[in-house]
């Protein structure tokens, strides 16, 4: 449970409305999965340029995980209201970040915690 407290303590920090931020935490064969909910308008700042944050929190949550021997994985919800701007295709099940983020598993793997 420490990782569903980490990621609820360090999203309040990056938005304006921490009072709406909540986080589910499933575990499966798969390993934790940790869906984040924040308020509509504060989607922006969760995801960041060009993903840049919700990579950030995502790499946090792998060694979060690291130290306690679980996979831990991110979804962040999309909240009612709000609309992926036009133009945008979603990616197919196996995105360019996903790859990304198995190349730098091994760097997590390295870390002596």
């Amino acid at each position: 449970m420490q990782d569903k407290e980490f990621l609820e303590t360090l999203v309040k920090y990056l938005v304006d409305k921490p009072e709406k931020v909540s986080a589910t935490r499933a575990v499966d064969e798969m390993g934790v999965l940790l869906t984040l909910d924040v308020d509509p308008s504060d989607m922006g700042q969760i995801i960041g340029r060009s993903g840049n944050t919700a990579r950030a929190i995502r790499t946090l949550l792998r060694v979060v995980g690291a130290k306690n021997n679980a996979r831990v994985n991110l979804k962040i919800n999309q909240p009612e209201g709000t609309e992926r701007p036009a133009g945008r295709e979603r990616r197919d099940d196996y995105s360019r970040e996903e790859r990304s983020n198995e190349e730098h598993s091994s760097d997590v793997d390295d870390l002596k915690l």
